[in-house]
Formats: structure tokens, C-alpha cells, sequence
């Protein structure tokens, strides 16, 4: 069952992505916002076919991030059915299912960085991966709010949906914190797992 696992995450993402493409709406916001997914999907599966493998936590996190972007995408973020009835259960200003996204954007690739340096880099052990990894995640975060500042440009009111502010001057730097806090919370709650997940993966080497 374990190396059958990456295969059905992926089978069920495309699943999703055939969810997606049967039943899309306001297709040029669409495209930018899944944009991210696409691109994820194929390094996913470059690693996972390739000799050098991922973690299953890793994979099980990219999977998870894959679903939250598909939706945003799919509805757009202002729009998520899940952000509406949060909104109306807490009696919220606005459809927060965008920050929800914004914090995964630093949960995961925190993650993935932190993998990348313990595997690929001198420093291994060293109480300085944390800190890099959640460095990683917030230049990320801050690359992507310079996309959606360039698509703006761009696009001009049709990027509207795409950034989906809501009206909200501060939207940029709860993006950006909100990140910040995914990573760190990251690397509080799953270093020790994801140490085990490492060392099974070298174990299988």
C-alpha cells in the first residue's frame, strides 16, 4: 500500500482537476489562480517518478495544498461556498477561504524546504533549517503578492477576481503574515514527524 500512495493522491487530484474543468466559472480568473497547482503538479510528479522521492508527509501536504488551490480556483476565493458559511457561522466581514490559502502557501513549502536542506545541504542537523525553511516560505509568499501586483498591471479590472482583496487595504500584509505564521507553525508541529518521515525514506535507500 505504501508505494501505491503518491499514485492515489495523484489520481485523486486529477479527479479534482476533471471536477474543475466540467464545471468552471469566470475562466480567466480561473487560469491565474490554479495557475500555482499546475505548476506544483509537475515537479510532484518529476520527484516522484524520478530516483529521488519525497516524503509520503510531504506528498500528503502537497496533495492537501493542490485541493485548496483547485477551489479557489474553481469558485474563485472571494467566492468559496466553505469561506460563505464561515462566514456567516462567525458573522466575518469578508470570505476569509483566501487566507486560509495564503497560510497553506507558507504551511507547505516550509516543508518542502526544510526537506530540500536537510537532504541537499551541508547544514543537516543544524538549528538553522527552521529558520532558512520559514525564510523560504515568506520569499515565496512575497513573490506571489509581486505576481499579483504584475497580473493587476496587466489585466487591469479582469484581475480583479484574481486578487481578491474584498475590499480589505491590508490584504497584501495579512497574505504575507499569515504565511509567515504557516511556516512557523510548520516547523513547531511537524519537525519531529517529518524527521521520522526522513528517516524512512533513507532507510528505503
Amino acid at each position: 500500500m505504501k508505494r501505491e500512495y503518491v499514485p492515489i493522491l495523484l489520481l485523486f487530484f486529477c479527479f479534482g482537476c476533471r471536477w474543475h474543468k466540467r464545471h468552471r466559472t469566470k475562466r480567466q480568473a480561473n487560469l491565474v489562480s490554479r495557475g500555482w497547482s499546475g505548476i506544483g503538479r509537475r515537479p510532484n510528479s518529476g520527484f516522484y517518478v524520478s530516483p529521488i522521492s519525497l516524503t509520503h508527509l510531504l506528498y500528503t501536504f502537497f496533495f492537501l495544498h493542490s485541493v485548496i488551490l483547485v477551489v479557489g480556483g474553481h469558485y474563485t476565493y472571494a467566492e468559496v461556498p466553505l469561506g460563505f458559511w464561515v462566514q456567516d457561522l462567525f458573522d466575518l466581514s469578508r470570505n476569509h477561504y483566501d487566507r486560509l490559502g495564503h497560510f497553506a502557501q507558507g504551511f507547505v513549502p516550509a516543508l518542502l524546504a526544510r526537506e530540500i536542506l536537510k537532504r541537499c545541504s551541508p547544514l543537516g542537523h543544524s538549528r538553522w533549517v527552521p529558520f532558512l525553511a520559514v525564510c523560504v516560505a515568506l520569499s515565496f509568499s512575497a513573490l506571489y503578492e509581486l505576481f499579483e501586483w504584475w497580473s493587476a498591471v496587466v489585466l487591469g479590472e479582469s484581475a480583479d477576481q484574481f486578487l481578491g482583496t474584498q475590499g480589505d487595504v491590508w490584504d497584501t500584509q495579512w497574505d504575507m503574515f499569515l504565511a509567515l505564521t504557516g511556516a512557523t507553525i510548520s516547523m513547531i508541529m511537524l519537525s519531529k514527524s517529518h524527521d521520522k518521515s526522513l528517516a524512512k525514506l533513507a532507510n528505503k535507500a
